[in-house]
């Protein structure tokens, strides 16, 4: 037997508790709308939630905020307190085995065994000229077409491609549109990044006291079954325990199949196209506590011959009231490469190689065989318009989250479609706001 709900009306509802969901939803509720946020686990923050293991804070991988990112300037303009520090750029290379230090000075880049005179000559320049490039004027075509127009030696392309890699948390050289793509490494060389004392969770829980605060409600554990449609367009959502509420908008965070899914029954080809062509990006990450770093100065490298990255976090990050040292390691996946022994194996030999003797050391570990870093990129099969913010056959039905990217990456494409969603949200409800108050008066 069915359990009787009272019917609830709301202007918007937010489905899912991650960035996109929690900053649309406080975007909304300042706006002085009725919102309700709705995450169908227990805890929010989605990919953005922190852990902790044997007195350890583990993101889930890797994570760094662009300091000229979207999502840094739309946190702090929302009221969030960004505590964090930015990490040393020096570091190693890993190629063919072995460890060579990163060529990121003059002096480095004059001793560097990984390269020849001429290439050494060219890395100079093309370092030099990198931010003039125009990542807006670059014509569609891949990062490797245009890597390949743009350096001549070999190396150097391993070395950008590293770089790329960094920026991106993406291998797929030959899939991602080149102009985003040289855009993410132009910030992470020009404004870096900021590691984050104690973790994201600190960040998503400021986000869901300014969305109460502003009035919206939030509530976890709560799963949607489907959107509720009258006369062709959204006005409401069923959860599966049965309860119903009304909203004349409906804005969904979850990936482009969970999207899909909440309207199965409807033909929505923007919605079908954008689920169909999604290309999500994928990695397995180690993420370790140590009790020391076997060798105190090796915070960074990044590999040029193998898609693997590692990072000392707590070299400015606060992880940690034990003293532990968080590290972070990850191989970057393509599409059906993964394979967690195979994946977890090079993990712990990449460790091995940069700190021989860890095993010694570790307090705690987790290892996430398949993160999905994003669940869609800027890449060349992408047909039609942007997704996003509007469903275009549903009136009433929005889209945010990082697979909603006009040309953001990660949490910054989270960041910035969840303010169109709610910019958008707020445009539409205002025929309807006006509506109202002529019919009451």
């Amino acid at each position: 037997m069915q359990t009787a709900y009272p019917m609830k009306e709301y202007d918007a509802v937010v489905v899912g508790g991650g960035f996109a969901g929690l900053i649309a939803a406080v975007k909304l509720a300042r706006a002085n709308r009725k919102v309700i946020l709705l995450e169908r686990s227990n805890q929010l923050g989605g990919r953005g939630m922190t852990h902790e293991k044997n007195g350890a804070l583990f993101n889930l991988g890797a994570h760094a905020l662009y300091r000229d990112g979207e999502a840094n300037a739309m946190l702090r303009e929302l009221g969030v307190s960004i505590e964090g520090s930015v990490p040393p750029t020096n570091g190693y290379g890993i190629w063919q085995g072995r460890l060579a230090p990163l060529p990121v000075t003059p002096w480095l880049l004059l001793r560097s065994r990984l390269l020849s005179g001429s290439g050494k000559l060219e890395l100079g320049r093309f370092m030099g000229r990198l931010h003039r490039y125009d990542p807006a004027a670059i014509p569609k075509m891949s990062l490797r077409e245009w890597a390949e127009r743009e350096i001549r030696d070999p190396m150097v392309r391993h070395f950008f491609y590293a770089l790329s890699r960094t920026g991106t948390y993406n291998k797929e050289v030959s899939r991602q549109l080149a102009g985003p793509a040289l855009l993410q490494v132009q910030r992470s060389m020009k404004g870096s990044v900021l590691y984050v004392h104690g973790g994201w969770q600190r960040l998503v829980d400021q986000l869901h006291e300014l969305a109460v605060r502003a009035g919206a409600t939030v509530r976890t554990g709560a799963a949607i079954a489907n959107i509720i449609r009258e006369d062709g367009r959204v006005s409401g959502v069923r959860l599966h325990d049965g309860e119903t509420l009304s909203a004349r908008t409906v804005i969904s965070t979850l990936s482009p199949a969970g999207t899909h899914r909440l309207v199965q029954d409807a033909e929505l080809p923007s919605l079908e196209r954008w689920k169909n062509e999604a290309r999500p990006i994928m990695a397995a990450g180690l993420d370790l506590a140590l009790k020391r770093l076997p060798i105190p100065d090796r915070h960074f490298a990044i590999g040029l011959d193998q898609p693997v990255y590692f990072s000392h976090h707590t070299s400015v990050a606060r992880l940690s009231d034990e003293g532990h040292r968080v590290v972070h390691l990850l191989k970057y996946n393509g599409a059906g490469e993964s394979d967690p022994r195979a994946d977890e194996r090079l993990l712990e030999e990449t460790m091995t190689l940069i700190h021989p003797g860890w095993r010694n050391e570790v307090v705690a570990r987790l290892y996430l065989p398949n993160i999905a870093v994003s669940h869609d990129y800027m890449h060349l099969d992408r047909t039609g318009p942007l997704p996003g913010p509007r469903v275009p056959e549903l009136p009433g039905f929005y889209v945010a989250g990082d697979w909603t990217t006009h040309g953001e990456m990660l949490v910054d494409a989270a960041a910035a479609s969840a303010d169109r969603a709610a910019r958008q949200v707020l445009e539409d409800l205002r025929p309807h706001t006006r509506a109202a108050a002529t019919e009451t008066a």
